[in-house]
């Protein structure tokens, strides 16, 4: 196993949900953790904790990764103790609505495209010519099994998610030649605000989406991503699948 002591874990996202369950999880492996996210007061709140629980460094600042200037000047900016970055853990992603394609809102569209990929584009091309100069590294990109099927209603959200996989997969092409390594981890349903944020606030519709179903916690997608960030320097975890064991596909689920 690789050991992630003292390692810079760059975290995006990292406010709630899957993003929050892997600081703590990396903080348990003795990481250093760098998080952003767009929320600086959760941000502040999760840093004070993880330094109680898991005694690590932790280094926290707001983002919006579908600011690209944004996104460059905030790691310009980092202390020379934090530019390093061992690992970049790509979680920041939405997705907005359920709606037929030509009832769509645009502004839903642009806000998944300009934070699902685009987003991954700006940080990715802000950290990874340093991994290549230093000669180690990994890229976690944390995509889903809407970027393996498409589900009624899922068209643009969908559509960032097979994003994700080709830009993953380009970047392995990439990158073969050096020793930085590229993941994806697809999780299934996973019971997060995802729902909340997709249904814009409807916390009544958005719980039924968990309705019945034993769903995945963020916790276990963030054991996932540990999982390939641990493996030894020549093995690559190119991609892996993480369902609920209720659930056989987007549209196929057990409830109970």
């Amino acid at each position: 196993m690789t050991s992630l002591r003292d390692k810079v874990v760059f975290i995006t996202g990292a406010s709630s949900g899957i993003g929050r369950a892997c600081a703590r999880a990396f903080g348990r492996e003795g990481a250093r953790l760098l998080l952003a996210a767009r929320r600086a007061d959760r941000l502040a709140v999760l840093a004070d904790e993880l330094a109680a629980e898991s005694r690590v460094p932790v280094r926290h600042f707001p983002l919006d990764v579908r600011d690209q200037p944004a996104v460059e000047a905030a790691l310009a900016a980092l202390p020379e103790e934090w530019r390093a970055i061992d690992v970049l853990v790509n979680n920041a992603g939405l997705s907005r609505g359920l709606d037929k394609l030509h009832e769509g809102l645009l502004s839903d569209w642009e806000e998944m495209i300009d934070t699902n990929v685009k987003g991954l584009l700006y940080v990715s091309r802000a950290v990874i010519p340093g991994m290549v100069e230093r000669g180690r590294g990994h890229v976690i990109n944390i995509g889903s099994i809407a970027g393996r099927e498409v589900y009624p209603g899922g068209n643009v959200y969908c559509a960032t998610k097979f994003a994700v996989k080709a830009i993953s997969r380009g970047l392995r092409l990439d990158l073969v030649a050096t020793p930085v390594r590229v993941s994806t981890v697809d999780p299934g349903m996973v019971e997060t605000e995802f729902s909340l944020v997709r249904f814009h606030g409807d916390g009544e519709r958005a719980a039924k989406v968990y309705q019945g179903i034993n769903a995945l916690r963020p916790e276990d997608v963030a054991e996932a991503v540990v999982f390939c960030a641990t493996r030894p320097a020549h093995v690559t975890v190119s991609e892996m699948v993480v369902m609920p064991t209720a659930q056989a596909s987007t549209m196929l689920a057990h409830r109970k």
